[in-house]
Parts: C-alpha cells; sequence; structure tokens
C-alpha cells in the first residue's frame, strides 16, 4: 500500500489506495502525526502495510512542504520503506498532459508549469499571454491526490528514484528580507 502526504496547502490531506481524506489542521505539525495514524486505522491499514509512501514536494507552503518531507522521510526511514516525491504539477498534467497549469501562488504571481515549460513563476500578465500556447488551463481548482498512487507506482518502476527535495519556485521571505 501506498501512502500520499500532501501538506502543502491548507490543511492535510492523505490517501491510501483509493481513499482519500482531507483533515483542516490550524496547526499541521500537531496534527499531521495524530492524523497521519487516524486515517490508516480508518482505512484498516497498519503501518507495517505500507510498501511506499509519497509526498507532494510543492509549490505551496514553505513550512507545509518542510513539515511534510520531513515527516515521510521520517516514516519512510522508520518503516525501512521507500519515499518518492511528487509535485502538484504532475498530479495536474496526469489528467490533462496537453494543459498549461498556472497555480495562484496568493503573493500576486502564479506557479506555472507545462509541457516544454520548466516550473517557474509568471504574473497574471505573462500567464495570460503564455497560457494561449496550450490548448487549456488548469490549476484554478484542487488537483486530485488519488492521482499521485499511479504517477508513484510509476516511479517506484524506475531504477533511481528521484531524490525528494522541496520544489521552492521563489526564495522564501527570510531570504528576500535577507538580500534588501
Amino acid at each position: 500500500m501506498i501512502l500520499v502526504i500532501n501538506t502543502s496547502g491548507n490543511g492535510l490531506d492523505f490517501v491510501l489506495d483509493d481513499k482519500y481524506k482531507h483533515v483542516d489542521a490550524e496547526k499541521q505539525s500537531v496534527a499531521l502525526p495524530i492524523e497521519t495514524e487516524r486515517f490508516l486505522t480508518e482505512c484498516g491499514a497498519k503501518w507495517s502495510d505500507l510498501t511506499a509512501i509519497g509526498v507532494v514536494v510543492g509549490p505551496g507552503s514553505f513550512t507545509g512542504i518542510r513539515l511534510g518531507i520531513a515527516y515521510a522521510k521520517g516514516l519512510a526511514i522508520g518503516l525501512n520503506i521507500p519515499v518518492v516525491p511528487i509535485n502538484a504539477f504532475e498530479l495536474y498534467l496526469y489528467e490533462a498532459p496537453d494543459a498549461f497549469v498556472a497555480i495562484d501562488s496568493g503573493r500576486g504571481d502564479f506557479f506555472v508549469a507545462a509541457k516544454g515549460l520548466a516550473p517557474c513563476t509568471m504574473t497574471i500578465d505573462d500567464v495570460e499571454t503564455k497560457q494561449m500556447d496550450w490548448s487549456r488551463t488548469v490549476g484554478h481548482k484542487p488537483f486530485d491526490l488519488r492521482n499521485a498512487i499511479p504517477i508513484i507506482k510509476n516511479k517506484l518502476g524506475t531504477e533511481n528514484i528521484e531524490q525528494v527535495l522541496p520544489m521552492y519556485l521563489r526564495p522564501s521571505y527570510a531570504e528576500q528580507a535577507k538580500n534588501k
């Protein structure tokens, strides 16, 4: 069984096989271990049933991404199973491979990517122009975390699983303040 954890946005999201759960959590760091165990129990699963852990590495909340990665890596080490990174662009493009993905960053710009366009940030003016190169635009609605399962299975089938690193498309607030 593959457990998928998403802490990149508001709250917590989990997937185990075809089961999905969202938990509103004011303090992700406090709720994550409690809600993960609760979710496994609700699904009738045990820690020993897990064969891999997938974690959303971004883009999204700087602190949330770091928390999710650290927790997933800790679990994976303890369970001696692989941890597999997945990003929001992969999740959107799984259902719409021909799409331009534009996710509102909440900071006046957008996180964007598409087939042939590496993940980056763009202003709304750039998005309005660039999206015309693709047949449709996605990202304005939440992605379906259940799509992570086939993506992770595919990655597990490769010889080298990519390193689990945060997907940061811009400097953090602290880095920006330091450079001023």
